[in-house]
């Protein structure tokens, strides 16, 4: 073998083993996340509810904005949360595995912007859920790619878009129950992680 061919072979090597531990942590960090939410579902259930009245998203109040925080992992029942667990666990998981450290930055990020945003969107209205962060991680992975512009990625993100664009539907503000401006705030979130967290590109030398 030639010293360029094994170096070749030696760098994808590399890169195989980086994604399979990148993919694993992703994968645990997910599972770890879901099982807080579930935790602490079964904690609101026992209190019938009161976790949600307390540390819910209430617009406009100046005490519901500690919130922002916490309402990502408060739910309106198991039902409410069986149906964000396994596009959470599995946008999550997308949005994980090329770093744990860029993940957690961009989790930050649709957090606060979609809190916000439902915040000052949703009047005195109690909002609760891992939507927001659905959304968010649906709008990174998508766009990743796109400033990024890593094959892989924009692969990856073009793939979710086929198979999560159905979720745009939680966009519209004609469905009784549901936030839609936790997900618009959300989906805004993570396209604004995905823009501030792009790969830096060395600057061209002038000629």
């Amino acid at each position: 073998m030639s010293g360029y061919s094994r170096s070749r072979y030696e760098s994808v090597r590399h890169g195989a083993g980086t994604l399979l531990t990148g993919a694993l942590s992703a994968f645990v960090v997910m599972l770890v996340i879901l099982g807080v939410m579930w935790g602490v579902e079964v904690v609101d259930y026992m209190g019938n509810g009161a976790l949600d009245r307390q540390f819910g998203i209430v617009g406009w109040e100046p005490d519901g904005l500690v919130g922002i925080l916490f309402a990502p992992f408060l739910h309106v029942g198991f039902g409410h949360l069986m149906a964000n667990s396994l596009p959470l666990l599995v946008l999550g998981f997308l949005a994980a595995v090329r770093g744990l450290g860029r993940f957690f930055a961009a989790s930050a990020l649709i957090i606060v912007i979609g809190g916000l945003g439902t915040w000052l969107t949703s009047p005195e209205i109690i909002t609760v859920g891992a939507s927001g962060l659905v959304f968010g991680y649906f709008g990174y992975v998508v766009c990743r790619g796109l400033f990024d512009r890593r094959a892989l990625d924009i692969v990856i993100g073009v793939g979710v878009a086929i198979a999560y664009y159905s979720i745009l539907w939680g966009l519209l503000p004609n469905q009784q129950g549901i936030s839609w401006q936790g997900h618009l705030f959300g989906l805004i979130g993570g396209v604004v992680a995905a823009w501030v967290l792009r790969r830096k590109r060395p600057a061209a030398l002038p000629a």
